[in-house]
């Protein structure tokens, strides 16, 4: 108080009888008794905040220096957020919407008059705040400290905010929007500029939390954004704005006019995969359309699944596969397209070009042993190759080796590859059959025909 007494005298001397605010002449505090009175007012209702006598700060100095220098300090805004907060409870509490509408405007004209001088202010402050931040906040106080919430306005704040934040949005100004949104949606279902527009607010605030979270060291912070980002899906989920239908007939008609928008169709892909939506012609489209602009072995790849499982199109799949394999010079990425061409060809009781895929596929990685399994239940289908049924059923034997084998390379199949062995083995000839025959355990004996390899009696 003496400090700010013994400036204020000085400005008096300086300044003679000149009397001018600050929000005439764009002074830090004025000039002559002006600024002394700001200067009065700064040291009284500070003292008065810091003992959170919230009603003697307004009254006492906060409000004049608002209005009169609002340049003088960047805690007039924030003090003030906190100060018109209080006030508004207090008066909700008390049930005194006069107040409570009072109170409330001037807390959002602080955000808006922080927004107005927000280059000076953050000129003199340590911490800078941006145009998202205080959007943010604003759009944050407007929902909650507010006798009378517009929706469109509230919407308009938070997008705002948003737009502007992308990845460093506030986690709270993320769950906001989508609140907002879909609540705006929900009001009035029938407008599909509203569903569209909450698809969209979906898909940022979705993308946005992860890279907001991704940033965050605190682990508090870390917590109380992945909650909302658990929220952002309950919010979509809850509105009930998409469905499988839905999405096709907000998407499908646009990508053809998009086809060479990487973006959009990416969106497309990502949102349908969300909904599980992946047997619509607009994702298949968008997806096609996306690995044209940008092939890679991962699009072939899905591409491939998603038409065997979507659409059972086994050509169209394995054309997919083949474009993979030629995108790529992983050998493990390569062995396992090979494999997912050997399963479908094995699906469609194409058993040569399976063992050819499988034959591929190991070559590339001799350590797959789902491949070996494969290879013996491809065997077990084609053990046929004599007339003799004891020597048929040696095939067997074979069957067993290219099991014994996927366990010795791959111990993540021993499971798998041990319940086949016990099923196969009650399939293998009697050793009395093989005595009449010549054979004995130990012996070798060459299966001939499909097979075409040498196993050992057991």
């Amino acid at each position: 108080m003496k400090k700010i007494g013994m400036i204020a005298l000085a400005l008096v001397a300086a300044t003679g009888v000149y009397a001018q605010k600050g929000v005439e002449d764009g002074s830090r505090y004025g000039h002559g008794q002006d600024s002394i009175n700001t200067l009065r007012n700064i040291s009284i209702y500070s003292e008065y905040y810091k003992t959170n006598d919230f009603k003697a700060a307004y009254e006492q100095g906060w409000k004049d220096v608002f209005h009169d220098a609002p340049l003088a300090s960047v805690n007039t805004y924030n003090y003030g957020i906190k100060i018109l907060q209080n006030l508004y409870n207090d008066a909700k509490k008390a049930k005194d919407e006069a107040l409570m509408a009072q109170y409330s405007d001037e807390l959002f004209k602080v955000f808006e008059q922080r927004l107005k001088y927000l280059d000076q202010l953050n000129a003199m402050a340590k911490n800078k705040v941006t145009e998202a931040d205080i959007f943010g906040q604003y759009g944050h106080a407007y929902r909650i400290y507010n006798p009378k919430v517009s929706i469109s306005r509230a919407y308009e704040l938070l997008r705002k905010a948003v737009d502007l934040g992308k990845g460093h949005t506030q986690y709270y100004v993320l769950d906001d929007l989508m609140a907002v949104s879909s609540q705006r949606y929900m009001n009035k279902k029938d407008n599909e500029e509203y569903r569209e527009a909450l698809i969209q607010d979906y898909l940022d605030c979705a993308g946005y939390i992860d890279e907001f979270i991704a940033l965050q060291a605190d682990d508090k912070i870390i917590e109380n954004a992945t909650k909302v980002k658990e929220n952002i899906d309950g919010h979509f989920v809850k509105s009930g704005a998409a469905d499988c239908e839905s999405l096709q007939n907000i998407y499908g008609p646009k990508i053809e006019d998009n086809k060479d928008n990487l973006e959009y169709l990416t969106k497309v892909v990502r949102l349908m995969t969300i909904f599980e939506c992946q047997s619509s012609d607009a994702y298949f489209t968008a997806a096609e359309y996306a690995h044209q602009i940008s092939p890679s072995y991962n699009t072939a790849k899905a591409l491939g699944k998603l038409y065997i499982k979507q659409r059972e199109d086994y050509d169209r799949a394995l054309e997919f596969y083949n474009q993979a394999i030629e995108l790529t010079d992983n050998k493990i990425e390569i062995a396992d397209t090979y494999y997912q061409m050997a399963t479908l060809y094995y699906t469609k009781e194409n058993y040569d070009r399976s063992r050819s895929a499988l034959q591929k596929c190991l070559s590339n990685n001799p350590n797959k042993g789902d491949a070996y399994i494969l290879m013996a239940q491809l065997y077990a289908v084609k053990h046929d190759w004599s007339s003799e049924p004891a020597l048929n059923r040696c095939a067997y034997f074979a069957v067993l080796d290219k099991l014994e084998q996927a366990k010795k390379v791959d111990s993540s199949v021993t499971a798998k590859a041990n319940e086949l062995i016990s099923q196969y083995k009650k399939q293998t000839p009697q050793a009395e059959d093989l005595f009449m025959l010549g054979y004995k355990v130990g012996d070798q004996v060459e299966i001939k025909g499909w097979i075409n390899e040498t196993t050992t009696i057991r």
